[in-house]
């Protein structure tokens, strides 16, 4: 895995980044319900929050999600870093749920699309839900993934 500049440093989220974290979540136009400081992981650089993101357990499975990356820092690797970070720290299979146009970037560090009948119980009922509100109001269309080692 690359490093982190010198100015910069990951760091698990503590309760005063709660506010942050949202504001990036909220900008980024993510999923904003379920955002527990504690399932996150941060990137700080220059005293500044770069980049969340965070890990959810549903039973027996994870989900890899609120992944942001402030916009000037974009483009730089901290994206990758965070995500393969979080792969790292995943002690059950892990799945996403991503914009198509971010296919590409998850496929890059091993994740593959997978089908919503492929989907453990817990995670089927929580990606069933958005795949048909994307049904109804095609503005984006979202991905399935899960992590292959």
């Amino acid at each position: 895995m690359p490093h982190l500049p010198a100015n910069c440093h990951l760091r698990p989220a503590n309760i005063g980044d709660i506010w942050k974290i949202r504001q990036l979540v909220f900008s980024a136009k993510l999923e904003p319900t379920q955002l527990r400081w504690s399932n996150f992981w941060v990137i700080v650089c220059e005293d500044e929050i770069i980049a969340c993101g965070q890990l959810r357990s549903y039973g027996e499975t994870q989900e890899l999600g609120s992944l942001v990356v402030v916009e000037k820092w974009r483009k730089q690797g901290f994206g990758s870093y965070l995500t393969q970070h979080l792969i790292q720290q995943a002690t059950k299979p892990l799945y996403l749920e991503c914009a198509t146009w971010l296919v590409s970037f998850y496929s890059r560090l091993g994740f593959v699309e997978v089908s919503l009948a492929d989907l453990p119980p817990p995670l089927k009922r929580k990606f069933g839900f958005t795949q048909l509100v994307t049904r109804i109001f095609p503005i984006i269309s979202l991905k399935i993934m899960r992590y292959q080692n």
